[in-house]
């Protein structure tokens, strides 16, 4: 297939870039800059134009491809809920230049907007409308394009790791420094469903391949890395001290991150793993974490 990617010189996109050519894809690839153009070249894949302030420029590549992933999304978060509606606004536009067609869509959430209202994990077949997190807009705006009977697939993403990302943890890290410590609220027990990056790039590929219209997948290796253990191994490689702290000074330990620091967003994978054959192999967070130069990790 010749498949739109946007995202496509991100974290996520580039492995997924990688992924999809050695599935035997043809990937035309979002980009805004030269830079990004000339990366995609070298990787093996065209180059389409395109931002997300401008979601004809999305449409476009949707019209031009069999079918589209989009893991493309501003992370800006002074700006998060804008751009939440921002990632709405793109996928209504790519939705537009596939209706009438069978041409699947592939778009991205996070493992959080499945838990259930009365709590537990996450699961693929709930969609939680009263969840906090505003992402969940993206999955609105899905579930609009799938009410016109067009092919929307969501993938829900944990904290993607390697040794040099962590999802939300790496900005958790940069916290951690200006306020002197590695912090958890309490006992620490609120959990992160994780995942390392080349299994969610596989994930990817296996849903645009055997994937179901309107299905919902967690690409969660890990159902739930306890936060204390998260802050422990923080402590440790950025030569912090750790620290329990009550949810008076979430807002000094977590700064923007405050809305994050009692969500427990752990995450069953069973029946992503079952409907598509899918078994994670890669290394596991907190081996990412020990092994990250935490002295030099950067905001994703």
């Amino acid at each position: 297939m010749r498949v739109f990617l946007t995202g496509a010189t991100g974290f996520v996109g580039s492995h997924i870039l990688t992924e999809l050519l050695a599935h035997g894809h043809q990937v035309l690839g979002l980009t805004r800059s030269q830079s990004g153009a000339e990366a995609l070249e070298r990787a093996g894949a065209e180059v389409h134009r395109g931002t997300l302030e401008q979601p004809e420029t999305l449409a476009s590549g949707a019209a031009a491809a069999d079918a589209v992933i989009h893991c493309a999304f501003d992370h800006n978060f002074d700006a998060f809920v804008e751009n939440t509606k921002k990632d709405a606004r793109v996928i209504a536009a790519m939705g537009d230049a596939l209706e009438g067609t069978a041409k699947p869509i592939l778009i991205t959430s996070g493992v959080g907007i499945g838990t259930p209202i009365q709590g537990g994990p996450a699961r693929e077949d709930i969609l939680n409308p009263h969840h906090r997190n505003p992402r969940i807009a993206t999955e609105f705006a899905g579930a609009a394009l799938a009410a016109r009977g067009i092919d929307v697939r969501t993938i829900r993403l944990p904290q993607v790791h390697d040794t040099s990302k962590a999802g939300l943890i790496t900005p958790y890290i940069a916290e951690a420094r200006r306020a002197g410590a590695a912090a958890y609220v309490e006992d620490g027990s609120t959990s992160m469903a994780a995942a390392h990056i080349s299994d969610v790039a596989r994930l990817f590929v296996a849903a645009l391949e055997k994937g179901e219209p309107g299905a919902r997948y967690h690409a969660s290796a890990e159902e739930g890395v306890p936060f204390r253990a998260i802050a422990e191994a923080v402590g440790r490689g950025a030569n912090l001290p750790v620290r329990s702290v009550g949810q008076e000074e979430i807002e000094y330990y977590f700064g923007w991150m405050a809305g994050f620091a009692l969500l427990d967003m752990r995450a069953s994978n069973a029946w992503t793993r079952e409907r598509l054959d899918w078994e994670p192999v890669g290394p596991d967070l907190l081996t990412d974490l020990s092994a990250m130069d935490l002295a030099v990790a950067q905001e994703a």
